[in-house]
C-alpha cells in the first residue's frame, strides 16, 4: 500500500528539455557578453542552446542552483557564486514550466485517494514555489522542499525522510517519483518505493535498475496505484 508520493519537480511534474531549455538559453544570453560567450558558458553546462539539448552530465539536470553557478563563475569573473545563485534562482522563477501532463485533475485524483502528497527538488524552495504557484497547484501539496529548505540536497535522503516525518508516514509507503537517478537513490536511501518516469534526459535503460517501475509519465501512476492493491 502507498500512503505518499514526494514528486521531485523539473523532468517530473514539468517536462525537462521544453521547460529548462528554454531557461537555459535566455538565462545564459541575459549574463554573456556576446554569443560566442554564451555557447562557452552553454558547453561549461552542458547544454546546447542551438538545439535547446542538455547532455546528460549537464548539472543543470539534478544539481542545485549553487551548484550550477559553482560551474558558471569562471567564466564570470565579475561575479560571485553568491551573486550567480541569486540571479539564477531569479530568473528560475520566472521562466514558464511546461506541465509533463495536466497536473492539477491528477494531483487532486491523488488526493481523493487520500494520499499525501509532497515535492522534493534540487532546485531552490522561492522558485520552486514560484512555479506550483503559476500553474495553480501549490494547494496540492502538503510538503514542498528544495535543497535549501533545511533538509540537504539529493542524491540524500533528507527531504524524503522530512516527508515522511511531517506528514507521520512509514518511509516504506511512500513513492519517491522522479526523473534522474539523484532522485531515486534519495528514496532509495530514506526507505522508500521508487518510480522513475521518462520526462527528463535520462533513458529508460539508465534508471531501471535504480527504480521499482519505470513509467512514461506521472500520468501512468494510477494504474501502477491500481495494481498494488489489486
Amino acid at each position: 500500500m502507498i500512503d505518499g508520493l514526494l514528486f521531485d519537480k523539473d523532468g517530473t511534474l514539468f517536462d525537462f528539455r521544453t521547460s529548462w531549455g528554454r531557461w537555459a538559453a535566455g538565462f545564459l544570453s541575459s549574463v554573456a557578453r556576446d554569443a560566442a560567450h554564451a555557447d562557452r558558458l552553454g558547453e561549461a553546462i552542458g547544454f546546447d542552446a542551438a538545439t535547446l539539448t542538455f547532455a546528460p552530465d549537464s548539472p543543470v539536470i539534478a544539481a542545485t542552483a549553487a551548484d550550477i553557478a559553482a560551474v558558471l563563475q569562471p567564466y564570470l569573473p565579475g561575479e560571485t557564486v553568491g551573486s550567480l545563485t541569486d540571479m539564477i534562482d531569479a530568473s528560475a522563477g520566472s521562466s514558464p514550466m511546461a506541465q509533463a501532463v495536466p497536473l492539477r485533475p491528477l494531483l487532486t485524483a491523488f488526493r481523493d485517494r487520500g494520499l499525501k502528497i509532497g515535492l522534493a527538488t534540487n532546485d531552490s524552495e522561492a522558485p520552486a514555489r514560484q512555479h506550483l504557484a503559476a500553474h495553480g497547484i501549490t494547494d496540492c501539496f502538503d510538503f514542498i522542499a528544495g535543497y535549501d529548505s533545511g533538509h540537504g540536497a539529493k542524491p540524500g535522503p533528507g527531504m524524503c525522510l522530512a516527508f515522511a516525518r511531517t506528514q507521520g508516514l512509514d518511509p516504506a509507503r511512500i513513492a519517491m517519483v522522479g526523473d534522474s537517478r539523484h532522485d531515486l537513490e534519495a528514496g532509495r536511501a530514506a526507505g522508500m518505493r521508487t518510480i522513475a518516469v521518462l520526462t527528463g534526459v535520462a533513458k529508460r535503460g539508465d534508471l531501471a535498475g535504480h527504480a521499482d517501475v519505470v513509467l512514461d509519465d506521472i500520468g501512468a501512476i494510477p494504474a501502477w496505484l491500481d495494481a498494488q492493491t489489486a
